[in-house]
């Protein structure tokens, strides 16, 4: 609501066009594999290890929810097409909204999932 999208009416050219696709996945696929590759890379190099009690899933599903990016995405964007002098305003915007609910979704699904194995496990011990 607070983003000011109004998606009565909205087409599926309008999601499928070019910059909320580019958006939403950079925001998803983007954020995940930087994230999630590079804690995966200074671990399997041994310059880091995982905290105790977490594993390489649960660093997935955190990398996901890193995705959720709203502040800073908003004013990125509004600085990236301010010079383009075309509104992609809706654009930028709908992208935005959907690379962070997917990026929650996922996130949430696997961590639900993979921690409530992990306390199933640890109950059984």
């Amino acid at each position: 609501m607070n983003a000011g999208v109004d998606l009565r009416g909205m087409t599926t050219d309008q999601f499928l066009h070019d910059v909320p696709i580019g958006i939403a996945l950079g925001l998803f696929v983007g954020k995940q594999a930087g994230i999630f590759g590079l804690c995966w890379l200074t671990v399997k190099a041994g310059l880091t290890r995982l905290p105790k009690g977490m594993d390489m899933v649960s660093l997935y599903g955190t990398a996901a929810l890193c995705g959720i990016g709203f502040t800073m995405s908003l004013f990125i964007g509004s600085l990236a097409f301010e010079e383009a002098g075309v509104n992609l305003l809706f654009d930028e915007r709908l992208g935005i909204l959907a690379g962070s609910i997917a990026s929650g979704l996922v996130g949430y699904f696997v961590l639900k999932s993979h921690l409530g194995k992990k306390v199933a496990l640890d109950q059984t011990d």
